[in-house]
């Protein structure tokens, strides 16, 4: 394995010469960085996330999530994150990579498999998890990466090497956890369906009563079940969402606090500020000005 793991940090160091991430095949992405990192709010993708070199923080919620070159980090669910890379120098750079995987994927996987699309167990339905790095699932990634310096090779063999880390995954410590992308049953599906409406219409009134009806369900089983997956009631993804976003438009698109909020859905502008500050720790406008000279924008 220490072979494996020095193979790693050798052919993505090489891939990636400076820092900053990158995509070097659908849905590989490599990371770089020679300083630790601040807290970057974002969307965790379905997606299995490997470090070669370093470590990083994922915080759901109340939820802190560490992970480094002995464990892998497998989320499947699109989620409002807070990422934060903590060990990282110009000697020892932080060295990562993130693999999606698909929905559609990873049930044919199963299928080939013979697996039921139901989990074994439901005790933790939690859309994040880090388990440990074994052996044979390490010599998979590497020879992943292998393909990145073997072009003619990589359209043929990395379908086949991508099913193999499925399979892997799917039969170790977060194979119930996989499952749960494809179940057919139980209440996962629904919290799905309701993650993507709320993403959907983030900027609207968010109607916890008329949600869980079409779902099916209570109120207080909605809540309950949303927040066993997603580490956060449906109003603290809503605003995580919708803070993201009016962050976003400010940004990149100019706009001002007051119309930041309103296009995102707040109707009070002093209740947006009240929020923002308490999600990225000082008002919308300061904290603009600060990420356009950390940027040089």
């Amino acid at each position: 394995m220490q072979v494996n793991r020095e193979e790693l940090v050798e052919r993505i160091a090489r891939a990636t010469p400076i820092d900053g991430y990158i995509q070097p095949l659908q849905g590989i992405h490599l990371g770089r960085l020679s300083a630790p990192l601040e807290q970057i709010h974002g969307m965790l993708e379905p997606s299995f996330c490997v470090i070669a070199q370093g470590s990083k923080e994922i915080l759901l919620g109340d939820s802190r999530y560490r992970y480094d070159p002995l464990h892998y980090l497998l989320a499947t669910m699109d989620l409002p994150s807070v990422g934060h890379v903590v060990d990282a120098s110009k000697e020892h750079p932080y060295l990562s990579l993130r693999l999606e995987l698909p929905s559609a994927l990873v049930t044919s996987v199963m299928v080939e498999l013979g697996h039921s699309a139901s989990p074994k167990q439901v005790v933790d339905v939690r859309a994040v998890d880090v388990s440990p790095l074994d052996a044979n699932l390490l010599d998979t990634v590497v020879r992943l990466v292998k393909l990145l310096e073997s072009p003619t090779e990589a359209p043929i063999l990395m379908p086949m090497i991508i099913r193999e880390i499925i399979y892997r995954l799917l039969l170790g410590d977060q194979g119930d956890r996989l499952r749960h992308m494809s179940v057919l049953g139980g209440y996962t599906p629904l919290i799905t369906r309701a993650v993507q409406r709320i993403r959907q219409h983030f900027d609207e009134t968010l109607r916890i009563e008329q949600i869980a009806s079409e779902l099916g369900m209570s109120v207080s089983s909605f809540h309950h079940q949303f927040k066993a997956v997603t580490a956060m009631s449906p109003l603290q993804f809503q605003k995580q969402l919708r803070l993201q976003e009016a962050r976003r438009l400010m940004l990149g698109e100019n706009l001002d606090a007051a119309n930041a909020a309103y296009r995102v859905g707040y109707q009070d502008a002093s209740h947006f500020n009240r929020e923002y500050k308490s999600v990225f720790g000082v008002p919308p406008m300061r904290d603009v000005q600060r990420l356009r000279a950390t940027a040089n924008i």
